[in-house]
């Protein structure tokens, strides 16, 4: 047989084999495929993840969980017709566990980004996340944003905090300053501790976290102004899974409606936030609208 027989002899199989492989690709449900509200109730639960150490939204202490978002959880059993069966992991690949399928959502104090929302769409709101400035309690130098001005900021390397700094920047420009040096780390802990040793001038982090850094060592920093747009803290559900993302907002208009939401915040979050958007964020567009600084 020569070549060109061979050829034509293989070909016909090969054209048969890719065929085969396109109709075993289109029929088979893809991995990690989201499932939808109708799936979970067919199936009888929800598997959602939640985080291990991110206070007051998360907390571990002995071997047992709390704070807010302990209490969410529980409060979701409560209303939901079917069994939420939950696992707490790291924050390390959390979300991506959520963008594979492996969970329907993640209940956490995860922040809206712009990052993030071209992956996930997110609920209404359960909390803010403006972003402020925390120094050294003492430190007469640093009266307001514009004091800021050429200062060391440190930001967690990564993070939302440190993608929306140039808003801080564009408020320093409005006063004639300038965003100063900027340094990352891979935590907060080490941000705090550079800061209560000089090494940096002051460090940005998130409302909820910032009181609650103060409200255990207020004697070290002090909480400053805001220096972001409003940003909120919300629930992520894979791009496209409306029916479970309306669930959920059920949910929380459910915590609105009774107290539960507002009593929960006050209990760990240090306040209530009554003004929080009332609507599922799900694009870029929505999102720089409702976190303009105003």
């Amino acid at each position: 047989m020569t070549r060109h027989e061979i050829v034509r002899a293989v070909r016909p199989v090969v054209l048969l084999f890719v065929f085969a492989v396109l109709i075993t690709v289109t029929l088979t449900p893809l991995a990690g495929q989201a499932a939808s509200l109708k799936e979970i109730k067919s199936r009888g639960h929800m598997s959602i993840a939640t985080e291990d150490n991110y206070a007051p939204f998360e907390i571990i202490k002995d071997g047992k969980a709390s704070g807010f978002t302990n209490d969410v959880v529980a409060e979701l059993k409560k209303y939901a017709d079917f069994e939420i069966r939950q696992d707490i992991l790291p924050w390390s690949g959390l979300l991506a566990s959520v963008r594979a399928g492996k969970y329907d959502t993640a209940i956490t104090g995860s922040i809206i980004s712009e990052e993030r929302l071209r992956v996930f769409d997110f609920t209404m709101p359960t909390a803010s996340a403006q972003h402020y400035y925390i120094t050294r309690k003492g430190d007469d130098r640093i009266k307001g944003v514009k004091d800021l001005n050429g200062l060391t900021v440190g930001v967690q390397a990564g993070s939302v905090l440190l993608s929306r700094l140039p808003e801080l920047a564009a408020m320093l420009e409005k006063t004639g300053g300038k965003l100063g040096k900027v340094v990352e780390y891979t935590s907060y802990p080490e941000i705090y501790e550079d800061l209560s040793n000089g090494r940096l001038d002051y460090a940005v982090n998130a409302i909820v976290t910032a009181q609650n850094l103060i409200s255990k060592r207020g004697d070290t920093f002090a909480l400053g102004k805001a220096v972001s747009g409003p940003g909120f803290h919300a629930y992520p559900v894979p791009k496209g899974n409306e029916d479970l993302l309306e669930y959920l907002n059920g949910f929380i208009t459910h915590l609105y409606k009774t107290g539960k939401l507002a009593e929960l915040q006050k209990k760990w979050l240090g306040r209530a936030f009554p003004a929080l958007p009332r609507q599922s964020i799900k694009s870029v567009g929505e999102f720089k609208m409702l976190t303009k600084a105003q």
